[in-house]
């Protein structure tokens, strides 16, 4: 397999680079050496540059605020930032830009893509995920939130959880039941709801860690505009699959950069501690670099399907799948590595409650502790393991589907 970069590509990598010599401090060495009272001031005014460069949505086409880069360029942008310790936006465009406006581009109408997509871009848009309910466990699809349309509104009643960053959003995307006579793939729609009315309670859910990164979300009579459907009536689940195709695909190609470089800081500190000649130690340091350039290789598959105009699949599920099973280990190895140190929480902690610390990020055990903790979630929210291999069983390898005792309506299997 060739893994250089065409010369269009490096040309390309070489205007990334001036971009950052001429926007970041001389010397910069990564969010992670900035105290955490001043990244959220620091990631704002770095979205707003990025914004006013066009390069915050860069494989958005042009004429909704986009740059319209090939996903080759888009890599070599990602590559380019986490080399300089930037993120790619703020903590909210994964929702935002990555997931909803991505499903919006695909399925909204043009009058959805002229209004959201802007305000999407700008930040007065704010964006969390309406999908899980407490009822409903690992099944998404059995659902129980209603919506019935009255007049030129859709009302809406209801239950979400684990609702990431809900308490931070003026907007949420949510799944819906909207005809429970249907079977339950069937009866589903996808609603955007404004989040800033009486009929929408969020309530924060403390987590092992001690941030409150997830929520509940109840609906009351909450109110949405009828046009505030994104594809048809019933068709929600085919939203919702291509929303976590964008979710768990686009992030295949660039979180293996990530993983890198948080697995490179673990080796130092393995150097600082004088456990790298441990065997042991050495043997599972092997096991972690031989995972992370697997999840390369499926970044670079993925990229390739972008490069042929495919949009994520089912396929989708082998990167999530893979990257929170290998991040449980990786940060019990930093554990281990800590030792005694680990019990005690040192130092600058995380400023985000997914996946890697910070760039930069001192090998504390206040980054550490915290970013194991943080990493136990990570094989349950966005689909948890087994769903994702329930999802390659059947969809990609074509296995036999597990026994359904729920065929026929919604609302008959309910009562049953």
């Amino acid at each position: 397999m060739d893994m250089t970069y065409p010369a269009s590509a490096e040309e390309y990598r070489a205007k990334i680079q001036s971009f950052l010599r001429n926007n970041l401090p001389e010397g910069f060495g990564g969010v992670g050496t900035i105290s955490e009272d001043e990244v959220p001031a620091f990631t704002e005014k770095w979205r707003t540059i990025l914004y006013e460069n066009g390069l915050l949505a860069p494989y958005w086409p042009k004429e909704y605020g986009g740059a319209g880069l090939s996903p080759l360029e888009q890599v070599v942008l990602v590559e380019e930032f986490a080399k300089a310790g930037v993120p790619t936006g703020g903590p909210n465009d994964v929702f935002g830009i990555q997931m909803v406006g991505n499903t919006i581009i695909q399925w909204g109408t043009e009058d959805q893509k002229r209004h959201f997509l802007p305000r999407i871009l700008s930040g007065e848009d704010r964006w969390c995920q309406g999908y899980s309910e407490p009822n409903a466990g690992s099944d998404l699809a059995n659902l129980g939130t209603r919506a019935v349309l009255d007049g030129d509104e859709w009302v809406i009643n209801g239950q979400k959880i684990w609702t990431s960053a809900g308490h931070l959003a003026n907007w949420i995307f949510v799944l819906t039941r909207t005809d429970p006579e249907a079977p339950k793939h069937k009866g589903i729609s996808f609603l955007l709801v404004p989040m800033d009315q009486e009929g929408v309670e969020v309530r924060p859910i403390k987590m092992i860690s001690g941030e409150s990164e997830f929520n509940e979300v109840f609906f009351t009579n909450a109110r949405t505009a009828k046009e505030n459907i994104v594809g048809q009536v019933g068709q929600g689940w085919s939203v919702a699959m291509t929303l976590l195709g964008y979710e768990r695909g686009e992030a295949a190609a660039i979180l293996p950069i990530r993983f890198r470089q948080e697995l490179d800081r673990l080796i130092e500190m393995a150097k600082e501690r004088g456990v790298n000649d441990d065997p042991l130690i050495r043997q599972r340091i092997a096991w972690c670099y031989s995972r992370v350039e697997v999840m390369r290789y499926l970044g670079l598959r993925t990229l390739s399907q972008f490069l042929s105009g495919k949009h994520p699949g089912p396929e989708a599920s082998i990167s999530k799948l893979y990257w929170s099973e290998y991040h449980q280990v990786v940060t019990e190895l930093a554990l281990d590595i800590l030792g005694a140190n680990a019990l005690e929480v040192v130092g600058r902690r995380p400023t985000s409650a997914f996946q890697t610390d910070d760039p930069g990020a001192p090998n504390t055990s206040g980054s550490w502790d915290m970013t194991f903790l943080n990493a136990r979630a990570g094989t349950i929210y966005a689909g948890t393991s087994q769903v994702q291999k329930n999802i390659l069983g059947e969809m990609v390898l074509g296995l036999p589907k597990e026994p359904r005792a729920d065929e026929g309506s919604w609302s008959k299997v309910q009562n049953s």
